[in-house]
């Protein structure tokens, strides 16, 4: 062996431990920001035995939808996410309503409280967001689920969201009053408040009251604010609802 060989050979046999050692931490950093970066897979979630299935399939097509958006438009780091049924959906102005925020409407129309929970990382976890406002119980309440399966529901929906969230702020906004299911006002009235009640023991939520401004001084549904179905609001609807949620962003 020449000598010039030595060193090599010495430098080789120092040099191994240390590239493993790096290769290691390289590994575990890749893997952190992996966890922690927008658009990472949440872990597997396993519902309880508690939750009924989604209340349809047909929600698979707005999944589908979601992601051919966020493929085409690379969604925002630490956004607010606005996930809920069609009064989230039909809010036209929201990024506008709420500018210098980078918010994310993820409404599909009709879904109930359960659905949120089933598909809670298509709609909110996969975004890593700062801020997830959550608005359901509308469809549960007339398609016939009493306050209490509300409550149960969205006690499952928080759950999963603040395992896969800790750090994220989450905000229910309540179940709306309208003209067209003013019959349900009472068992709205009754969901909301165990809603509250509950969101006062949990750490990073809020209770955001649309409610009240939404009712006259007889307490019903201000007609003004609505389209022609009666059920779903104008902009003078999404207004009140744009002053009352604004507080709650900064």
């Amino acid at each position: 062996m020449t000598p010039s060989s030595r060193p090599r050979r010495h430098a080789i046999r120092v040099a191994t431990p240390v590239l493993v050692a790096l290769s290691g931490l390289l590994v575990l950093f890749l893997a952190a920001c992996a966890s922690t970066s927008p658009g990472a897979p949440a872990e597997a979630w396993q519902a309880p035995a508690s939750l009924d299935p989604v209340s349809t399939t047909q929600w698979e097509a707005d999944m589908a939808r979601f992601a051919d958006e966020d493929a085409r438009h690379p969604p925002p780091e630490r956004p607010v996410v606005f996930a809920g049924s069609s009064s989230f959906r039909m809010w036209a102005s929201l990024a506008d309503d709420f500018p210098g925020v980078p918010v994310i409407n993820r409404g599909f129309g009709g879904s109930q409280v359960r659905d949120l929970a089933w598909h809670a990382d298509a709609v909110a976890i996969r975004y890593r967001p700062r801020m997830v406002l959550l608005y359901a119980g509308d469809n549960d309440i007339d398609a016939g689920r009493s306050p209490d399966q509300v409550l149960a529901d969205t006690r499952v929906l928080v759950s999963r969201l603040r395992a896969s969230l800790p750090q994220a702020t989450i905000a229910w906004v309540s179940i709306k009053p309208s003209p067209l299911r003013i019959d349900q006002l009472p068992a709205q009235r009754e969901a909301n408040a165990l809603v509250e009640a509950w969101l006062r023991t949990q750490p990073g939520t809020v209770y955001i009251d649309i409610t009240t401004p939404m009712l006259d001084a007889d307490g019903r549904p201000r007609e003004e604010l609505f389209i022609a179905d009666r059920l779903h609001m104008n902009a003078d609807g999404y207004a009140i609802w744009r002053e009352v949620v604004a507080p709650a962003l900064r």
